[in-house]
C-alpha cells in the first residue's frame, strides 16, 4: 500500500536525534533530550520510551572537548525517523545491545525505554510493542559487543521491505575523504595518539592519509593496530598473524573493517587475561 503524503507546509524530512543522558533543565528532569544547535540548548524529552521499527545500527565518531568519541546510533522508523545517539561504551548502549540480541524478528515494532540508574547512568529496557512484554537478557559486561552488533545487522538486512533496508555496520558518511575518515575512525577505536599519526604522515611527506596510495594507508592502519597490541601480547609474531587472519583477511572477504578490528581487539585482550 502506498504511503499517503500530506501536502502543504511541513518540516524538512530530517531525523530527530535523541541524546541519552540523565539531567535537569529548568527544574525538569530527563533521561534523554533533543538539542537545539542554533541556541546551544538541551530540550528535555518527557516521554521515556520510543515505539517503532529498528531500522539500523551505525557507528560514528563525534568530537567532544577536542577528543574523538565513538558513538552508537540506533535508527528507529516511527511517525518520524529517530536516531538515538549514545556512547558505544555506555550502559544504555550495552543494555540495549544485550536485549536486542535476543530479538529474532525485527519486522515487528519495539519499544525502547530509557531508565534512570544511579550516579547519572541511564539503562535501556526493550519491549515487544504488541504484547508490551519486556525482552529479558542477563547482564554481561564482558559480552562480545562487536559480534552482537554484527549479528543484529545481519538480521536487520533481511527485514521486511516495509522497513527501510540498512547496509552493513558502517560509519556515518561525512564531508571528508573516505580514507581520511577511515584512519580517523580506526585511530579513535584504538585510542591511538593523533600526534603519532601526524608524525607518521610527515615521514611520508603528506599531511593527510588521502594523499597516500592505499597500500600505505593499510600500512598505517596495521602500524596503529600492532602498536595498540604491543603491551598486550608476549609474542609479536602471533599478534601479527592474528591481525592478518581476523582483520586483513576478514575485510578482504567483505567484513566491515571497524567491526573486524573491534573483534580482534577483544580476542587479544581475552588471550592476555587467560595468560595471566
Amino acid at each position: 500500500m502506498a504511503t499517503e503524503i500530506k501536502l502543504g507546509l511541513c518540516n524538512p524530512p530530517e531525523p530527530i536525534y535523541l541524546y541519552v543522558n540523565q539531567g535537569e533543565v529548568d527544574g525538569e528532569s530527563f533521561v534523554w533530550y533533543k538539542f537545539n544547535i542554533s541556541q546551544e540548548k538541551k530540550i528535555p524529552v518527557t516521554q521515556r520510551a520510543l515505539a517503532g521499527y529498528l531500522s539500523s545500527l551505525r557507528l560514528t565518531t563525534k568530537e567532544f572537548k577536542n577528543k574523538d568519541n565513538l558513538k552508537l546510533d540506533i535508527v528507529v522508523s516511527a511517525d518520524e525517523l529517530y536516531i538515538i545517539r549514545t556512547g558505544v561504551e555506555t550502559n544504555f548502549a550495552k543494555s540495549f545491545l544485550l536485549a536486542a540480541s535476543g530479538v529474532q524478528d525485527f519486522s515487528k515494532p519495539l519499544i525502547i525505554a530509557a531508565t534512570a540508574g544511579e550516579q547519572n547512568t541511564v539503562f535501556c529496557n526493550l519491549y515487544d510493542a504488541v504484547s508490551k512484554s519486556r525482552i529479558e537478557r542477563e547482564w554481561n559486561k564482558n559480552a562480545d559487543w562487536a559480534t552482537i552488533i554484527r549479528d543484529i545487522q545481519i538480521l536487520l538486512s533481511g527485514n521486511s521491505p516495509t522497513i527501510p533496508a540498512t547496509p552493513k555496520l558502517s560509519v556515518v558518511p561525512q564531508a571528508v575523504h573516505p580514507q581520511d575518515l577511515r584512519v580517523k575512525n580506526i585511530r579513535t577505536l584504538l585510542d591511538y595518539p593523533l600526534d603519532l599519526v601526524k608524525e607518521w604522515l610527515q615521514f611520508q611527506d603528506v599531511d593527510r592519509p588521502s594523499l597516500l596510495h592505499i597500500t600505505k594507508i593499510n600500512e598505517l592502519v596495521k602500524t596503529m593496530c600492532l602498536a595498540w597490541a604491543a603491551d598486550k601480547c608476549e609474542y609479536s609474531n602471533h599478534t601479527e598473524s592474528s591481525y592478518q587472519n581476523q582483520v586483513v583477511d576478514a575485510v578482504a572477504n567483505g567484513a566491515d573493517e571497524l567491526t573486524a578490528i573491534n573483534a580482534w581487539m577483544q580476542q587479544v585482550q581475552t588471550a592476555k587475561a587467560e595468560a595471566v
